[in-house]
């Protein structure tokens, strides 16, 4: 039985189940994943995880309880289990109060997507990986697999969302044990794009060889590869949130007042098609947005809770209110521009440890990490020693911003705590007159 089959007979034998006023909703995800860990460019361990968990939420008026649980995938093991958490739930709700901002989409919508990609073979993959990383000191980590999600309800919606994707992420180490990181994800393997991606690589890891460059703190000229704007723009998602926003607690809250604006080099969007995310919630079908539309605030994410709170309208954002396919525009800068555009100043690869100074002010400290050059006329000079930052995001992606690479990166979510993530970001490279390094 396929993992749609599964579900399907998991939600028909609910709907024999809900009795009286009853309604419930069901939430399903699945992965079929494997995981493979590189250690001085050979595979050093190999697994597969399969699994299936759901969350059951039971209403009945405004009073709703919900458990999830995991399932073994065997039919007839789970739909007793299944049973079993109803007639738990079923007995707490006399127990509970009613929820004031409880607000059901009991529309009957529905959505479906599979993805088109071939069926990925990470053995194969990972013999690639093996051979091109010959000679090397390559770490890291691949996980490949079809995901699944479905989400369901007694009152006649229903979603289902099944892809294939690879993450790899991956460190080549020099032998003084300074390391360039890099990444590769998607869900068509290519085997000339990741020969690609290792071939910058190696070509950063000779620099690391040099004596590293001191520098003092203050204000450089700096470009933020994607994978480092990534570190940055994270922090803020959730400032896109219609609860964030009306609490006053958005690190975006300035901009949705009014008193401050971003560059209008700056575009991004909550999109629906070319992300690796569901094309709905537990809260029903999203919706592409405009979030930010040349500098200037555009639509918020709005859950059912926020809706009933604030009096909006949803638009189908999650319960956190974040978004999960983050498109930002690209602009003119050609990649092989950029170290010529950046003349002399910081070429940043990745940046970690990322928090906030001055949340109302936007902004954002952490550190440089990964292969940080020194670059001066348009060539890498040196290695720079891990740094601090501390900057405004309406400074250095507002004023500060002078270009954005022209095409924007895919970029996956590493997390496998409890099941691999969906969702992604496709950002591109930002060309900055200034950013600030503290310490």
């Amino acid at each position: 039985m396929d993992a749609r089959q599964h579900f399907s007979a998991l939600l028909e034998h609910l709907q024999e189940q809900v009795v009286g006023e009853e309604g419930f909703t069901l939430a399903y995800g699945a992965e079929v994943s494997s995981f493979i860990r590189f250690n001085q460019g050979q595979v050093r361990q190999a697994g597969q995880v399969q699994q299936v968990y759901v969350t059951l939420s039971l209403y009945q008026g405004q009073r709703h309880a919900e458990s999830k649980l995991a399932l073994s995938g065997v039919l007839d093991e789970d739909l007793q289990r299944l049973q079993q958490i109803v007639q738990r739930l079923r007995g707490v709700l006399p127990t509970l109060s009613d929820d004031p901002y409880l607000r059901l989409n009991r529309e009957a919508w529905r959505s479906e997507s599979v993805g088109e990609a071939g069926r990925l073979d990470g053995a194969a993959m990972a013999q690639q990986i093996v051979a091109a990383a010959a000679g090397l000191d390559l770490v890291g980590f691949l996980a490949v697999g079809p995901q699944y999600q479905g989400f369901a309800s007694s009152w006649g919606a229903f979603g289902w969302y099944a892809a294939s994707s690879f993450n790899l992420e991956f460190s080549l180490f020099h032998g003084n044990g300074q390391a360039v990181k890099s990444a590769y994800a998607g869900e068509q393997w290519d085997a000339q794009a990741f020969a690609h991606k290792l071939g910058r690589a190696r070509q950063q890891l000779e620099f690391l060889g040099r004596p590293a460059k001191v520098l003092q703190p203050g204000a450089y000229r700096a470009y933020l590869a994607p994978a480092a704007l990534e570190e940055l723009v994270s922090l803020c998602c959730w400032g896109f949130g219609a609860q964030a926003l009306a609490s006053g607690g958005s690190p975006l809250q300035r901009l949705f007042n009014g008193k401050a604006e971003l560059s209008p080099l700056l575009t991004m969007d909550e999109r629906i098609e070319g992300g690796l995310a569901p094309a709905f919630t537990s809260e029903g079908p999203r919706q592409p947005l405009r979030l930010i539309s040349q500098g200037r605030p555009g639509e918020r994410l709005i859950s059912s809770r926020s809706a009933a709170e604030y009096g909006l309208i949803a638009n189908g954002a999650c319960s956190g209110e974040y978004p999960l396919s983050l498109h930002m525009r690209g602009g003119e800068l050609d990649e092989h521009d950029v170290l010529q555009r950046l003349g002399t100043g910081l070429y940043i690869g990745n940046l970690w440890y990322g928090n906030f100074s001055d949340l109302p002010a936007a902004r954002l400290t952490g550190m440089t990490r990964f292969a940080t050059f020194w670059v001066e006329d348009g060539q890498i000079q040196a290695p720079v020693d891990t740094m601090r930052f501390d900057d405004s995001l309406f400074d250095f992606l507002g004023p500060q911003l002078e270009a954005l690479t022209r095409e924007p990166e895919l970029l996956l979510p590493g997390g496998t705590y409890g099941a691999r993530q969906t969702g992604s970001m496709a950002l591109p490279g930002a060309l900055l007159s200034r950013f600030t390094l503290t310490l």
